[in-house]
């Protein structure tokens, strides 16, 4: 594959609901420009993009993949830079990281199932980042899509700026053609995407008219002369029409809608038309980051004759295929055989072959233009968000923008001694997924796996066991209890103790009382008079209630909130020793702790909910059954709220996947540890239980 100017290339992100038919528009695109003779089918497994084992098992898309396409437009050769995305939302890290180097957008909607949450969030994507984009509706050849019912939805969920392009033709209540708004002519498909000219049905007419005005309106819009011509009646011709749609598609003030069917091919010629017609190329953009050497803002446009910089955007490392870094190439030419430096690692990189990547498939070439995307295998130091810039101009452009995972579950190896195994496999994991991390959750005694959704961590666990032949086993976590005492007690405790030669004794009377401060395991102070216990004993004393803390009596969970003081005592002068008074000071405690109303205290998160207007209700009715408390609402002014609620830790193990079926998949949701409660009886109970179980 040659190298591309900067001006020939389109880099598209592909994105929309799961299942809606993404994988197939890029076989489709495939086989329209020549790159495969018949297509490939997802349920068939042997598709370009979804070449991952676990994608083939599961039949949908886990991994951004990158398929390059060439295509002769309009005016000369381009190369497209197709993304194709997960639409299962478990996987948005992957979209997160397409969507920092594309250009422009493709919203993949099905026709037959219209506007679903995973279309919303594609426009919430297009919208946080500024992007580009158009509605390629497929699924046309089902008779039970409607289109104007389509349009009138995504009118009423997007704006009046939702453009419709094109008005299908059906025959016999067959998809076979369409009406192309902007030239004002009908198309018949011939064979696949390929078509003739014919007339306009009459039954179109009214629709025509519809989307028609709302284009020249549109086009009005972008000068005033244009304004002028507009009301005073006149026409404008293709070309600038052509023109203005460019502008507006660019500024994001026009959202056109094209269709096709991916499974018959349908529609593709006029999705590449599209693309190259009316999506900016790279330099269309800013890049935004950071200049070290100043420490100020930096941006920068695609320009293939400044000093090189790149971001990486994604690491694949697989055992099959090996690791390669993929970058997209900001400014200057990258070049095979040449020495890059890493500016947030501070080391140099030597760059062997460099690729262009279309699925598994590696394809060499000699070097990549500024706003192209490829691939460099093999690196040692470089991982995704890097940013590749000259040793005496260091910049770093910004990562791409991760969601933090809330979802985790305990795991730990089915075999014993496969622990370094797990964690070498895990760690190739982490650096391919930045949504995924592993915490070693020492005071439990777990290791966790953190998630976007428990679908994530099932495939986290499949592809261990299929790629790295280990496996692990996850269950449901321990959580971080508390013991603590509620009321004030006075004690004694005495350590004594005659094996022959010097004894051991140790004798201290104290009180245990609640600190007020559960942020401290204890508080140590000490009222001794007239030398019942000599000053050089004391720190034996503390030291007692510090190991004692550690550990509770009552589920051997860490004890927080203890005051302990030191009042009276007695000694021997020859048996006493520190270790007796450490010994008579862990008894005191834990005679204390036994009488001193102890109970447990379970973990508060701070949680904020973030949903559509129409499912308030539902949450905050489940977040009550879940003990939360809910304390605010707020709302942001496009349709969603912010639930602000205190919860108990454990009541929000599988949140995400009940929030997501409770909000069709709209609802998000973050939370940090706010304090600790004491916990309702029942839950005590509970929790005394299953460690004495544990410890049986």
């Amino acid at each position: 594959m040659r190298a591309y100017k900067t001006n020939d290339i389109r880099n598209v992100v592909l994105l929309g609901h799961g299942g809606a038919g993404k994988t197939t528009i890029v076989e489709a695109l495939a086989h329209v420009t020549g790159i495969t003779a018949r297509m490939g089918k997802t349920d068939d497994g042997n598709t370009i993009s979804d070449y991952d084992k676990e994608e083939q098992k599961r039949k949908f898309s886990i991994s951004t993949s990158v398929i390059p396409l060439e295509y002769k437009g309009e005016a000369g050769d381009i190369k497209i830079n197709l993304l194709d995305t997960p639409g299962y939302f478990d996987f948005c890290g992957e979209v997160e990281e397409a969507l920092a180097v594309a250009d422009a957008a493709v919203i993949v909607v099905n026709g037959k199932s219209g506007v679903q949450p995973g279309t919303r969030k594609a426009w919430e994507y297009c919208e946080k980042n500024s992007i580009p984009r158009l509605f390629f509706v497929t699924n046309m050849d089902d008779d039970e899509a409607s289109f104007r019912q389509l349009i009138v939805k995504l009118n009423m969920e997007f704006g009046r700026k939702v453009s419709p392009l094109q008005i299908p033709i059906r025959e016999d209540r067959k998809f076979v053609g369409y009406v192309n708004v902007v030239k004002m002519k009908g198309r018949h498909f011939t064979k696949e995407s390929e078509y003739e000219e014919c007339a306009i049905p009459d039954y179109v007419a009214k629709q025509l008219d519809t989307a028609r005005g709302s284009l020249l309106e549109a086009v009005a819009e972008t000068s005033d002369e244009y304004m002028e011509r507009y009301f005073e009646g006149g026409e404008f011709t293709y070309e600038e029409i052509s023109s203005a749609l460019r502008t507006n598609v660019s500024e994001c003030n026009i959202v056109p809608v094209i269709m096709g069917s991916g499974i018959n091919c349908q529609g593709m010629n006029s999705l590449l038309q599209a693309i190259d017609k009316y999506f900016p190329s790279p330099d269309y953009r800013e890049t935004v980051g950071t200049d070290l050497s100043s420490g100020e803002r930096f941006t920068a446009k695609c320009k293939p004759d400044a000093n090189l910089t790149a971001l990486v955007w994604k690491t694949i490392a697989d055992p099959f295929i090996g690791k390669y870094s993929l970058l997209k190439v900001v400014t200057g030419v990258l070049k095979a055989d040449s020495v890059i430096y890493n500016v947030n690692k501070e080391q140099d990189e030597k760059v062997g072959k460099l690729y262009v990547l279309r699925g598994k498939e590696s394809i060499e070439v000699d070097e990549l233009q500024a706003g192209d995307i490829g691939a460099i295998s093999k690196l040692t130091v470089t991982q995704t968000g890097d940013t590749i810039a000259l040793r005496n101009a260091p910049v770093a452009y910004n990562p791409p923008q991760i969601d933090t995972p809330y979802t985790y579950m305990a795991y730990k190896p089915v075999n014993k001694g496969d622990d370094d195994k797990v964690s070498a496999a895990l760690q190739k994991m982490l650096d391919e997924d930045l949504t995924l991390r592993a915490v070693n959750d020492a005071e439990n005694r777990q290791s966790l796996l953190y998630a976007i959704g428990e679908q994530q961590l099932d495939v986290v666990k499949s592809k261990l066991e299929t790629r790295y032949k280990v496996q692990i086993e996850l269950s449901k976590p321990k959580f971080a209890y508390r013991e603590t005492i509620r009321k004030k007690v006075k004690v004694q405790g005495k350590h004594k103790k005659q094996s022959g030669g010097h004894g051991q004794y140790g004798d201290v009377i104290m009180e245990f009382e609640p600190s007020g401060d559960l942020t401290l395991p204890y508080v140590f102070e000490e009222k001794v008079f007239g030398g019942a216990v000599p000053k050089n004993f004391f720190p034996a004393v503390e030291k007692g209630i510090q190991e004692c803390v550690l550990k509770g009596p009552m589920a051997g969970y860490p004890v927080v909130g203890i005051k302990a003081t030191l009042i009276d005592g007695s000694y021997h002068p020859v048996d006493s020793s520190e270790m007796a008074f450490k010994m008579a000071s862990s008894i005191a405690f834990k005679e204390a702790f036994v009488q001193a109303n102890p109970v447990i205290l379970e973990p508060i998160a701070s949680l904020k909910v973030t949903v559509p207007d129409d499912y308030t209700g539902d949450v905050m009715g489940d977040l009550n059954r879940r003990r939360g408390r809910v304390l605010g609402m707020n709302s942001d002014h496009n349709g969603k709220q912010t639930i602000e609620a205190d919860i108990p830790m454990s009541e929000l193990y599988g949140y995400g996947t009940d929030l997501r079926s409770m909000t069709g998949g709209m609802g998000s949701f973050a939370y940090e540890l706010a304090r600790y409660e004491q916990a309702p009886n029942d839950v005590q109970n509970a929790v005394i239980a299953a460690a004495a179980e544990a410890n049986a």
